[in-house]
C-alpha cells in the first residue's frame, strides 16, 4: 500500500484531527494529511517527528492490509467447493448407477448440474 499524495494542510480544522486520533491539530493548526486509498485519509499531528510519522503510517497500513486479507478470506470461504462432497457424490453415483466414477475437482458444485454430467465422469 502506498501513499498517493502527501500534503501539509494549514487550514485543517481541529474536528477532523480529533476524529482520527483524538488529539488536537497542534498549536499552529498544521497537520500532515495523506490519502491511503479512495476512502481513507491519514492525518498525522504536526508535532510528530519523521520516525513517529513513519511508525503511524506503517501501523495504519498494516491494519488496512489485515482488513483486506480478512475480507478476501471471508469471500473465499463463502464459495462452494467439492471438499468432502466429491466422495459422497461418487458414492451416490455408484449406488444408483452401479459404476464407480471419479468426480473431477472442476465438476459443477451444484448437485443437479453435476448429476446431469455423471456420464462424463
Amino acid at each position: 500500500m502506498s501513499l498517493d499524495a502527501d500534503a501539509t494542510d494549514e487550514d485543517a480544522d481541529e474536528a477532523s484531527a480529533d476524529d482520527v486520533d483524538g488529539t488536537d491539530a497542534g498549536a499552529d493548526g498544521k497537520t500532515t494529511r495523506a490519502r491511503l486509498d479512495d476512502s481513507t485519509d491519514l492525518v498525522i499531528p504536526a508535532d510528530a517527528d519523521a520516525d513517529e510519522a513513519a511508525a503511524i503510517a506503517a501501523v495504519v497500513g498494516a491494519h488496512l492490509r489485515d482488513q483486506q486479507v480478512a475480507a478476501a478470506a471471508a469471500a473465499s470461504e463463502s464459495e462452494e467447493t467439492w471438499n468432502g462432497e466429491r466422495w459422497r457424490f461418487a458414492g451416490r453415483v455408484a449406488a444408483l448407477q452401479g459404476r464407480s466414477v471419479r468426480v473431477p475437482e472442476g465438476a459443477p458444485t451444484d448437485a443437479w448440474t453435476a448429476a446431469g454430467r455423471t456420464d462424463r465422469f
